[in-house]
């Protein structure tokens, strides 16, 4: 009976094993999907402001879709940097961890530490991503008005998106999330658009 018994534990104890593990991984798997998404997002927001901002000072179509190109490899090079050094700090703090615990044996251990270049590019391209979206909407509009209002409804749907996968990922509220992702995008193009068209009239 107590080998029974014992039998039981141990499969017990293998299943909680293998649970633990299963979440951890999701875990992870959420945290690189949420960043990915936000990520996504601030390449969005920022260069449909870009360009709308550019769109209030000139009628070219090619100023506004140079500008938004030149701000998504610029944003898409700042995430990278920004991000291999973040998280090569981090690595230096958990690799120094480490070698205080006497710990750096195993491979299991070298592969859970974070990744600087995988972190760098996931981040610009996460960037570049959501900065497609209003090149895009807007490549091939030649009429000013049509085209700012196509950049701003396609960057508005996008950020719905956007909102909604994120508040997913972060298990929380999808609606309210995602319209408050959906205000903070409007008040950002507005801001710019408001802030342009001043200095267009020289009142700034």
């Amino acid at each position: 009976m107590a080998i029974v018994n014992e039998t039981k534990l141990a499969i017990s104890n293998t299943e909680i094993e293998k649970l633990n593990i299963e979440e951890i991984d999701y875990s992870n798997r959420a945290q690189w999907l949420r960043a990915a998404v936000l990520g996504a997002n601030d390449g969005l927001v920022s260069i449909a402001s870009l360009m709308i901002g550019i769109g209030a000072v000139k009628e070219d179509p090619k100023a506004m879709i140079l500008s938004g190109f030149a701000g998504l490899v610029a944003g898409a090079c700042s995430m990278a940097i920004g991000e291999f050094v973040s998280v090569h700090s981090q690595l230096d703090i958990e690799v120094a961890q480490l070698k205080r615990d006497s710990k750096v044996e195993g491979l299991a251990d070298q592969q859970s530490l974070p990744n600087p270049v995988q972190a760098a590019m996931a981040s610009a391209m996460a960037f570049s991503m959501g900065a497609a979206v209003p090149l895009l909407a807007a490549g091939f509009i030649s009429s000013y008005k049509v085209r700012i209002a196509v950049v701003a409804a396609a960057a508005s749907l996008a950020l719905a998106v956007f909102g909604c996968l994120g508040a997913l990922l972060g298990r929380a509220p999808i609606l309210r999330s995602g319209f408050r992702v959906l205000i903070g995008g409007w008040v950002a193009m507005a801001v710019t658009f408001g802030l342009m068209k001043l200095f267009r009239s020289g009142r700034l």
